[in-house]
C-alpha cells in the first residue's frame, strides 16, 4: 500500500487558536494553550498517523510585529524556521479578524512557495453566519491557498476536512515514526510546557509574559515521575505574585500542572516548584539558549 507523509506547519499570528487545532488534529492534549499571546515558544511536533497516512504537525509561535526583546526576535525565527521545513502549510486566522500580524503571518507562509490552505477559525463565534462570506471575499493575497476553511478548533466543527484537504497534499513516502508516537518531545520538555501553561492561565492578569520553567531534574519509573521545576522571573514583584500569599499561588499552580502531567503520563506524578529572579531573562541570549529556544 502507498503512504503518505509529511511535515505540516500550523501558522499564523498569535492567539488564533494553532495550539487547539494541533490538539483536536492529533486527538490528545499535546501544545499548551491560553488566552495569552506567545503562549506557544517552540515548535512543537504533533504527530497523527492513519492507515495510509502520516501527519507530522508543527504547532508554530505565534508570528508577530513590533517585539523589541530578544526573546520575541526567537520566536519570529522559530516560527519562520519551522514553516521553511514544511511540506505542507496551514495558515490560521480567526473569523472576521484580520490585522498587521496577519499579513506578516502570510507573508512568511507564501513565501515558502509550498501548498498552504488557509484555515479560518472560531466561525463557531460569527453571529449571524452570514456576515462570514462578505468578510472571507474581502481578504487580498490568498488567491493561492489550495483551500480556504471555515472550522472551529475548540468544536471540532470542519477540522476531520481539514486533515483530508492536508492528506492530498502530503507527499508518498514511508512513515517517519512508529504508529503510536505522539511526539518527538521528552517527558522533561512536555512537563516544563504544562508548568508554564498553568502560570500563563492562573495568572494571566498579573503576570507579563517574560515567565518561563526550567526542569532542574526529571526521574521517571513505570508508575511514578518525579519532577523538580523552576519557574524564572525578571523581578522580585513577580516572584511574590507567582509564589502568593502564604504559598497558596504556587501551591495551586503545581497542584493544576500535576493533574495534566499524570493525564499525559499515565502516572503518577510527584512535582516540586521553585521561583527565582533573573534580572531581563528575556533580553539574555545565553539564558535564552539555555531554556531551549534557539536549539531547534
Amino acid at each position: 500500500m502507498n503512504t503518505r507523509c509529511g511535515y505540516v506547519a500550523i501558522a499564523g499570528r498569535p492567539n488564533v487558536g494553532k495550539s487547539t487545532l494541533l490538539n483536536r488534529l492529533i486527538g490528545q492534549k499535546l501544545s499548551i494553550t491560553a488566552h495569552k499571546p506567545q503562549t506557544t515558544r517552540h515548535a512543537l511536533l504533533g504527530i497523527h498517523t492513519s492507515a495510509d497516512a502520516q501527519f507530522v504537525y508543527i504547532d508554530t509561535p505565534g508570528i508577530h510585529g513590533g517585539g523589541k526583546r530578544t526573546l520575541n526576535r526567537v520566536l519570529n525565527k522559530t516560527a519562520s524556521s519551522a514553516a521553511t521545513g514544511a511540506d505542507v502549510m496551514v495558515l490560521v486566522v480567526q473569523a472576521l479578524v484580520w490585522n498587521d500580524d496577519d499579513n506578516l503571518a502570510l507573508e512568511t507562509v507564501r513565501r515558502q512557495e509550498q501548498p498552504w490552505i488557509l484555515a479560518v477559525n472560531k466561525v463557531d463565534q460569527v453571529q449571524p453566519k452570514n456576515r462570514l462570506l462578505p468578510w472571507l471575499q474581502g481578504l487580498t493575497g490568498i488567491e493561492s491557498a489550495v483551500a480556504v476553511l471555515p472550522i472551529s478548533a475548540t468544536k471540532g466543527d470542519n477540522v476531520e476536512t481539514l486533515e483530508q484537504e492536508i492528506g492530498k497534499l502530503l507527499p508518498e513516502a514511508a512513515f517517519m515514526f512508529a504508529e503510536d508516537t505522539l511526539t518527538d518531545r521528552s517527558s522533561r520538555f512536555l512537563a516544563s510546557e504544562l508548568v508554564r501553561e498553568q502560570l500563563t492561565r492562573f495568572l494571566a492578569q498579573e503576570l507579563p509574559y517574560s515567565v518561563s520553567v526550567e526542569i532542574e531534574k526529571f526521574e521517571e519509573t513505570a508508575t511514578l515521575s518525579r519532577v523538580f521545576a523552576v519557574i524564572w522571573v525578571e523581578k522580585q514583584s513577580q516572584k511574590s505574585i507567582v509564589i502568593g500569599k502564604n504559598g497558596a499561588s504556587l501551591k495551586e499552580i503545581g497542584s493544576r500542572a500535576r493533574v495534566q502531567m499524570q493525564n499525559l503520563f499515565g502516572t503518577k506524578v510527584h512535582l516540586e516548584l521553585w521561583c527565582k529572579v533573573k534580572d531581563g531573562w528575556a533580553d539574555d541570549a545565553a539564558m535564552i539558549r539555555n531554556l531551549g529556544y534557539e536549539s531547534e
